[in-house]
């Protein structure tokens, strides 16, 4: 071979998106198998797997999803559809139990979702933009929480899928197996997030359309209902089921008055959110006011519109979660691929050789503004010998109180099922006290966790990490 075609053949090569899909892949590889102790969502990614694990530990019931510090109750909690604990259960069942499998389907399934956005935007718009789009939403945000144990990323990728399919249809492209795809897709997706639903609120503008045959629109509305229905059904009628026979709530939604009042005194965090957390790069995101600006230029009234019903769903949303949405920086993921479309659009107008240029300078910002996640620190690292601490003292079926704060990690952790509080409340006598009468028997100390100060119970065992006492009762009389 020539130097000629193999220069052409490279260049081939670099502009195929599925090579820079695949080494965005590889790249997220780095650290897969760590454990949830990552400093950021250490607690959702705890939670999610704590599910997982209860598949397998107390039986797979895939409509009662269990957590572990619900003290006596049952741990039946009103959640997301567990789709992507299912999967990690899967996982576990087959391989043996390990801390890191969500990690892999995410990076598998959200990797995906990326080529599947690929293909929406080079059907309505183009290959240069897709491209464009595809690398940028690549290294956004998407980049660091694909590789979490955390649905939101593998929601919307599911979301996603379902869209081309819908698009698809409505193109003649596709039969009755797209129309099947869509629906399976786009309700999967808003099951495991109803986030989502602000990306699937994009089918609206086919109203507005006037190509597209009345009975295309027809049948996609009927099946996009069937889909809300099924949205509806977990979310408006099972959760709330759950939440009130078993009384443990993951997610607590807001009225919009509540909403906008808890927004407003946080609102530099909330647009924070859109200008950084979303793209993790100030290149990207004036590439995407560039875009939105073009957009009017160009006057793509079809792109505005749909750009317009996807920002005011989502404003809806972000009011609903109330002071969550600007504390939080992956609630903006449902938003993402909309800003990276925009910030494509424009990069796609720049020529050539400066279009990649630019693409990799925002490669390499978002990438570093993410790297730090991809590590676990030393001192964090102790929390694996917890189990093993544990097992050497305590029966598996013992109710323990553990000063792990609000968060699940510790819990998680220790495999055990009971209380996780602070260290302010564990230091009362009569707190502790009232535990005991509701079943708890041991009580587990993070040293790493200063502020517990009380002796007034019998040390079992200790180590340089963790104690362990065993509760007396009726101190507090």
């Amino acid at each position: 071979m020539n130097k000629h075609a193999l220069r052409s053949k490279i260049i081939l090569l670099l502009l195929d998106i599925r090579f820079w899909l695949v080494f965005f892949i590889i790249i997220r590889l780095i650290g897969i198998t760590n454990a949830p102790l990552e400093v950021g969502h250490n607690w959702r990614q705890s939670l999610t797997n704590m599910i997982a694990r209860n598949f397998s530990d107390v039986g797979f019931d895939f409509f009662y999803p269990r957590i572990d510090m619900a003290g006596k109750k049952t741990g039946i909690i009103g959640a997301e559809f567990p789709l992507f604990n299912t999967l990690i259960y899967f996982f576990n069942e087959l391989f043996g139990p390990s801390h890191w499998y969500g990690r892999l389907i995410n990076v598998l399934v959200s990797s995906l979702g990326v080529f599947y956005f690929y293909r929406i935007i080079k059907t309505i718009i183009n290959e240069k933009t897709a491209f464009s789009a595809a690398i940028i939403l690549s290294a956004s945000i998407w980049f660091g929480f694909s590789r979490k144990i955390m649905p939101d990323t593998f929601s919307i990728a599911l979301m996603m899928i379902g869209l081309y399919y819908a698009i698809r249809y409505l193109k003649n492209s596709g039969g009755v197996w797209s129309l099947i795809a869509f629906f399976l897709f786009s309700t999967l997706g808003m099951l495991c997030k109803i986030p989502a639903l602000s990306l699937f609120s994009l089918l609206g503008i086919i109203v507005f359309i006037p190509s597209i045959p009345l009975k295309k629109k027809i049948i996609v509305f009927a099946t996009g209902t069937l889909s809300f229905v099924s949205i509806c059904i977990w979310y408006f009628y099972w959760v709330p089921y759950l939440v009130d026979t078993y009384h443990f709530q993951l997610y607590f939604p807001k009225t919009f008055s509540e909403g906008i009042q808890e927004i407003l005194p946080l609102l530099s965090l909330a647009f924070e959110k859109f200008y950084f957390s979303s793209l993790m790069s100030y290149l990207a995101f004036a590439a995407c006011l560039a875009g939105l600006i073009l957009l009017f230029v160009h006057k793509k009234k079809w792109l505005l519109l749909g750009f317009g019903i996807v920002f005011l769903f989502f404003i809806l949303f972000i009011v609903k979660t109330g002071a969550v949405f600007p504390l939080h920086s992956y609630y903006i993921i449902p938003f993402t691929p909309i800003m990276a479309a925009l910030a494509g659009y424009a990069i796609a107008q720049i020529k050539a050789a400066y279009r990649y240029i630019f693409l990799a300078l925002i490669v390499v910002e978002g990438i570093a503004n993410q790297q730090h996640d991809f590590f676990i620190k030393e001192n964090q690292k102790y929390k694996l010998t917890l189990e093993e601490v544990c097992n050497q003292t305590l029966n598996n079926n013992d109710l323990v109180i553990i000063n792990g704060g609000p968060s699940p990690q510790m819990m998680y952790f220790a495999h055990r099922k009971g209380w996780t509080t602070a260290n302010q409340y564990i230091n009362r006598i009569a707190f502790t006290d009232s535990l005991y009468r509701l079943g708890a028997r041991y009580l587990i100390i993070d040293h790493h966790n200063e502020g517990f100060t009380t002796d007034a119970h019998q040390q079992l065992f200790q180590n340089k990490d963790f104690s362990i006492y065993t509760l007396k009762s009726g101190l507090a009389q």
